[in-house]
């Protein structure tokens, strides 16, 4: 039978409620930290037998039903050579950002040989994970959120210069989101080539954006990543933080699942999008308080979540490193022990 979290992905019926949780490998399990030690997370990903390790950490310890790959979105960029590295504490740093129609040049075609790192990876996770029918989920950046860290040259809360170049040089803008499209389809494509059964795609900072902007400037290039992995008949996945207004306009995009962050409540979520499966959405700080008040919160989203088919639960952002793996166990507990969606 097809594995849980496939079925609620296309909206059928259950055993039980499936869940994951995004970055459920990292900072959080001390079985992580003792095996990646100080080392650079480019570094780690960069070898299959280390990355393969760290994408089944979760997996055992709390028996998810699905493991999430452990790589990050700047890594195709990374791999062809634009100059981007991730600095503990602050994240993508970009040694010389996108500036002008000369910077194109920067963003080739991706190919399989630049990730093969990446895909030997797939291989050895999805092969570990056969004997337990669970799926392994891929992964990409958005074009939007891809294109802020470009541009920006690091993580930013005011969005300054992705916003200027959108409004003064759309052109230009449109020219460089043409090439983020198809090199996160060349990603994506490959991911599942491997072995991936369903990709998630992080449209981390769309929240960022107004509606006439998303609709402008990120809509289109997500439906065209998502049109151009169609043909592979996986489920897909599309998430953004701080986007409960842009949800209606997000689930236009093509996506199978819409992932939920914990701004807006599930129920309402799902109103927005129109009755399609979503995925979602405790928020993360939630969990810091201890097993009791970290399982009351899950009840809680399961209460919104009510019994209608097509949910995943998640939380609404990733796992942050001072989670208490306990209570992340107790939550994958109580889901699959009290969630009634879908069954």
């Amino acid at each position: 039978m097809e594995p849980v979290l496939l079925r609620a992905c296309r909206g059928e019926s259950v055993d039980h409620v499936p869940v994951w949780f995004m970055r459920q490998a990292g900072r959080s399990l001390p079985e992580y930290r003792a095996l990646r030690g100080s080392g650079s997370i480019l570094e780690a990903i960069a070898d299959p037998e280390l990355a393969h390790e760290i994408t089944m950490q979760p997996v055992r310890r709390y028996g998810v039903d699905a493991a999430i790959l452990f790589s990050d979105i700047v890594v195709p960029y990374h791999a062809i050579g634009f100059g981007v590295d991730v600095v503990p504490g602050r994240g993508p740093v970009i040694a010389e950002p996108f500036r002008g129609d000369a910077d194109l040049e920067r963003l080739r075609d991706l190919e399989a040989v630049d990730v093969a790192h990446v895909t030997r990876t797939v291989d050895l996770v999805v092969a570990d994970l056969a004997a337990s029918n669970t799926p392994l989920i891929g992964f990409a950046g958005a074009p939007f959120t891809v294109a802020s860290y470009l541009i920006e040259g690091a993580p930013t809360r005011d969005f300054a210069l992705i916003k200027t170049l959108m409004h003064t040089d759309p052109a230009l803008f449109d020219r460089l989101v043409d090439r983020l499209v198809a090199i996160t389809i060349a990603f994506l494509r490959l991911q599942v080539a491997h072995g991936a059964r369903a990709v998630q795609l992080f449209d981390s900072w769309a929240g960022s954006l107004t509606r006439d902007e998303y609709r402008r400037f990120a809509l289109e290039p997500t439906a065209r990543v998502l049109a151009g992995i169609a043909d592979l008949a996986v489920p897909t996945i599309l998430f953004g933080v701080g986007t409960g207004e842009l949800l209606d306009l997000m689930a236009t995009a093509g996506s199978t699942v819409m992932g939920i962050d914990w701004h807006v409540d599930l129920d309402e979520g799902r109103r927005r999008v129109g009755g399609r499966p979503v995925q979602g959405n405790l928020d993360p700080a939630r969990c810091l308080g201890g097993v009791a008040p970290g399982v009351r919160a899950a009840r809680e989203v399961l209460d919104r979540a009510g019994r209608e088919p097509g949910y995943i639960f998640n939380l609404g952002h990733g796992v942050l490193p001072s989670s208490d793996p306990h209570v992340l166990e107790a939550i994958v507990r109580v889901v699959h022990e009290e969630g009634r969606a879908g069954l």
